[in-house]
C-alpha cells in the first residue's frame, strides 16, 4: 500500500505541477472555449486574483506531494479544488471527466491512507 501511495502522490504532484507552471509562466495558450464554459471562465477571469491564487496553491501543494512532506495537509487543501474541477467538468464539459474522476479518486485514496492523521481533526469534543 505504501508503494501505491508513493505512485499516486507523485502522479498527482506532477499533474498539478504541470498545470500550475503552464498557467503561471504562460507556456501554452488555452484552447478556445465556447458556450457555458466560456461564460464560466470569463467570470473566473473577471475576479483577477482567483485563478492565480488557485494555481499558486496548486504549485505549493504539488511540491509538497512530490517531496512527500505535509502530504495530508496538501490532500486537504487540494480537495476543494478537485471537487470544483469535477463539478465544472460534470456540468460544463462532461468529456473531461475522464481526468477529473481519477484525480478525485487519487485524492480520496491519499485521505484514506493518511486517515489516522485526521482523527484529531474530525473528533467531536
Amino acid at each position: 500500500m505504501k508503494i501505491a501511495m508513493i505512485v499516486i502522490r507523485t502522479l498527482m504532484g506532477l499533474m498539478f505541477l504541470f498545470s500550475s507552471i503552464t498557467y503561471l509562466f504562460k507556456l501554452f495558450t488555452p484552447p478556445p472555449m465556447t458556450g457555458n464554459l466560456k461564460l464560466f471562465m470569463d467570470g473566473v477571469n473577471a475576479v483577477v486574483y482567483l485563478l492565480p491564487l488557485i494555481k499558486v496553491t496548486e504549485l505549493v501543494c504539488s511540491i509538497a506531494l512530490l517531496l512527500g512532506r505535509f502530504v495530508p495537509l496538501a490532500a486537504v487543501i487540494l480537495f476543494p479544488i478537485i471537487i470544483n474541477i469535477v463539478l465544472v467538468n460534470y456540468y460544463l464539459t462532461p468529456a473531461a471527466l475522464s481526468v477529473a474522476i481519477p484525480l478525485l479518486l487519487c485524492d480520496l485514496f491519499l485521505a484514506y491512507y493518511y486517515r489516522n492523521n485526521y482523527k484529531t481533526l474530525l473528533a467531536a469534543k
